[in-house]
């Protein structure tokens, strides 16, 4: 009798991991790419300008899972009651091909973009920062703050977000402030998950010694900072080809405004201490995200395994 392979819902995903769950799962996933002990080609875009979206298919393997996951970004979606962002995420045995599993990827996704910006800050950011500022309120948002909170419970939060309801509905769930863009720019800590094509924080906003996690960049043409910014900090990216490609950098790297070798490294090089960090107060830090496979299938793996011993899910046999 063929195994079979187990359909696993948001549902089933929340009952089975939260952020803590995500954080420790994203931070190993860091070290194994670093390490070279994970195998991820960059991520491949399937464009849809006439739909005003996009596709994005992920593949990576560590371990002993191996996956793929198929996650679109449609901005007007808020419009028709639909989430901007939904995926589902195909987790294989990689000796055998089968499919373990096929997946929720939306919830995975929010979960380790969240914690891989929290990680980033946690080795990026100086000790004793106590205000968070972010630009952008959405649905990614909620997840930077929750996986922020694991570092520290108490964070001073700043909130900007271009449609005003949106920022009152965040801050009033999460004791935070209704911020100008200067304002939350001008935080210990400033996270921007915007769709931004153009700058919106500037360096004359930034303060001295800031750590700044660069999330909403996550396609060719996206940028959210000044490259001023880029090119006085300390820049760290979540993969060299991709983050070149579809990250923050994408741009200025595109126009000959920055360039490659001002990059320090990855952060997964910064975790296993391939190179240092931030090396004084006074520096300011740029993460890069754009989202890797590898993180997915790291949590998607916890996912199954928990799903398994639950015996939550369901199982279907397509072959």
């Amino acid at each position: 009798m063929h195994p079979k392979t187990r359909l696993i819902t948001h549902t089933d995903i929340a009952a089975v991991v939260g952020m803590g769950d995500a954080f420790t799962a994203v931070e190993e996933s860091f070290r194994a790419t670093a390490r070279g002990d994970a195998e991820m080609p960059a991520k491949i875009y399937l464009k849809l300008p006439a739909f005003h979206g996009d596709f994005r298919a992920m593949p990576g393997a560590l371990g002993k899972f191996a996956g793929v996951k198929w996650v679109n970004v449609h901005p007007n979606n808020h419009r028709r009651g639909l989430p901007i962002v939904m995926g589902m995420i195909i987790l294989s045995d990689p000796e055998t091909g089968f499919p373990l599993a096929l997946m929720d990827g939306t919830l995975i996704t929010g979960l380790r973009t969240g914690a891989a910006a929290a990680i980033a800050t946690r080795h990026l950011s100086r000790p004793d920062a106590l205000s968070l500022g972010l630009i952008g309120a959405g649905v990614q948002a909620q997840m930077i703050v929750d996986a922020h909170r694991i570092l520290k419970p108490n964070w001073q939060i700043h909130v900007n977000d271009l449609v005003p309801e949106r920022a009152k509905t965040f801050a009033s769930y999460n004791d935070a402030i209704i911020a100008t863009v200067r304002e939350a720019a001008a935080c210990d800590i400033v996270c921007t998950s915007t769709p931004a094509t153009g700058p919106v924080v500037s360096i004359d906003m930034v303060r001295t010694g800031a750590h700044i996690n660069a999330i909403g960049a996550d396609a060719k043409g996206k940028q959210e900072l000044d490259v001023e910014i880029l090119r006085t900090s300390r820049l760290f990216v979540d993969d060299m080809q991709q983050a070149q490609s579809s990250g923050e950098i994408n741009v200025p790297i595109s126009q000959g405004k920055l360039q490659a070798d001002q990059i320090i490294g990855s952060i997964g090089d910064v975790i296993v201490g391939n190179v240092p960090g931030r090396l004084s107060t006074g520096d300011i830090t740029v993460f890069d995200s754009t989202g890797l496979a590898i993180q997915d299938i790291a949590l998607a793996s916890v996912v199954y395994e928990r799903t398994v011993a639950a015996k939550r899910g369901t199982e279907i046999s397509f072959f």
